[in-house]
């Protein structure tokens, strides 16, 4: 039976309104795991928190004590162009990880590690057509991702300027290279919860409903895999 393991940032509410109680759960290593399954899969929710170290030791958990097959992560963004209104869904093609920065001593491109021919880090291609396949409406998108909530619009048209990315979140980065690290393949579902000029105030406003809306998207998705 395949096993998914699914990173959750601080989007558990919508979880817990989709699958209700969990056959086990736990915390363990600061973080809460829940335990599901189907007759198709067993899935295993980890509750990492915000932010990149949070995410990447969640992610490596779940590969490491789980063996899952896949990491899907959900959640909701800051959208950086026009098009990436509040409740916009996308799924990611790849990510920068827009704050790691070794210029000073190599010269190398603001957010990109060495390993890779350029600032991006890759997502499984068959996982992302797959959602395409099964959702056209998903925006394929590049998702700058660091350790910081960008509320300015400014900051934000400048990240879609640099990178072309068309959101920005604080976990892509640290579970797209755990994932690759480890030859997992991971899917990334997002949507929009502020845009350009929305905030902070437009994130505590509709958090909740972005995240409902992705979640539906995530469960349908690894529902056909």
């Amino acid at each position: 039976m395949k096993k998914i393991g699914m990173i959750v940032a601080v989007e558990i509410k919508a979880v817990l309104d989709k699958y209700g109680d969990a056959l086990q759960e736990k915390n363990v290593c600061g973080y809460r795991v829940l335990e599901y399954k189907t007759p198709q899969y067993e899935l295993i929710i980890l509750n990492c928190g915000a932010g990149e170290i949070s995410a990447a030791s969640g992610t490596q958990y779940l590969i490491s004590e789980y063996r899952v097959d896949m990491i899907v992560n959900f959640g909701v963004v800051g959208g950086l162009t026009e098009e990436m209104g509040k409740t916009k869904t996308a799924v990611v093609e790849k990510v920068v990880h827009y704050d790691f920065d070794t210029s000073a001593v190599d010269n190398c491109e603001v957010g990109r590690y060495l390993k890779y021919p350029d600032v991006y880090i890759p997502v499984d291609k068959a996982l992302f057509d797959k959602a395409r396949e099964m959702y056209p409406e998903l925006k394929p998108v590049i998702c700058a991702s660091g350790d910081k909530f960008i509320a300015d619009p400014e900051a934000k048209r400048d990240l879609n300027r640099r990178y072309g990315a068309e959101i920005c979140e604080m976990e892509a980065a640290g579970i797209a290279m755990t994932c690759d690290r480890n030859n997992v393949p991971c899917m990334m579902i997002k949507v929009v919860s502020d845009g350009i000029t929305g905030g902070a105030e437009e994130f505590t406003q509709t958090v909740d409903e972005a995240a409902a809306i992705c979640i539906e998207i995530v469960n349908e998705v690894i529902g056909a895999l």
